[in-house]
C-alpha cells in the first residue's frame, strides 16, 4: 500500500509500447504479453521489435500525449 509499480505506471501512461526481444519469444507468449500490455493500456499502439529497431517516425513527434487522459489515470499527476 502506498508503492506505486514504476513499470506498470510507464505502461499506463505509455503513447506507444515497444516490444523487444520478439525474435526470442514464442508467438503464444508474445500474444500473452500483449494481452496483459492491454489491461493495463488499451489504447497504445503496440510494435514488436527485434534489436529495438523501430523507426524513428513511430515514435518522435506523433502528438499523442493527452493531459486530460494522464490526469484521468492520475488526479495527483502535475503534482508530483
Amino acid at each position: 500500500e502506498g508503492v506505486e509499480n514504476e513499470a506498470v505506471e510507464q505502461v499506463a501512461f505509455a503513447d506507444r509500447l515497444l516490444l523487444n526481444k520478439t525474435d526470442l519469444v514464442e508467438e503464444k507468449d508474445l500474444a500473452r504479453v500483449e494481452a496483459r500490455l492491454r489491461t493495463i493500456n488499451r489504447v497504445a499502439p503496440i510494435q514488436r521489435c527485434t534489436k529495438s529497431q523501430v523507426s524513428v517516425d513511430s515514435v518522435m513527434n506523433v502528438g499523442a500525449f493527452d493531459l486530460d487522459r494522464a490526469l484521468k489515470l492520475d488526479p495527483e499527476f502535475l503534482k508530483t
